[in-house]
């Protein structure tokens, strides 16, 4: 499926559920991984990622479809559009939009990283996992305000 293909499925889509023309560009993003699409509030175009069809196919792609057409026409509407309004929550159970997008095969596939380090507080003993090192002169035990210790872990 080419972007020319994708913008006649959104305009279709925008009039059927929403009976309101869409009026902007509607384009493919492969860099999308972590979402199945944007909308872009300055230029009022919607980008969709080409990996959710390819994954799940066109109910789950029209599903984000419908989801990003709620963004567009309740933004151009001047209507709550973001996703904690009641408005945008209202019209995604209205027209049957998904509320968010499912999680791609290889994407789901990696494994945590595992845990390097471990701070300790001294007073307590209240013990916090980090991935990442970072300076325990600079932060202190959320239980107790103690100073805490640094530990690398095998």
């Amino acid at each position: 499926m080419n972007d020319e293909t994708l913008q006649a499925w959104v305009e279709r889509v925008s009039l059927e559920s929403f009976g309101i023309p869409f009026k902007h560009r509607a384009t493919f993003n492969g860099r999308l991984k972590a979402t199945g699409g944007r909308y872009f509030t300055k230029s009022h175009n919607i980008e969709i990622s080409p990996h959710q069809l390819e994954a799940f196919g066109a109910e789950e792609t029209e599903k984000i479809i419908k989801h990003e057409l709620c963004h567009y026409h309740l933004h151009i509407m001047k209507r709550g559009y973001q996703h904690r309004d009641q408005d945008f929550k209202q019209l995604l159970v209205q027209v049957g939009a998904s509320r968010y997008c499912r999680t791609l095969p290889e994407r789901e596939a990696r494994k945590p990283k595992p845990f390097k380090y471990k701070l300790v507080c001294r007073s307590c003993g209240m013990e916090y996992l980090r991935r990442r090192r970072l300076d325990p002169t600079r932060f202190r035990c959320g239980k107790c305000s103690g100073k805490l210790i640094l530990n690398v872990l095998d």
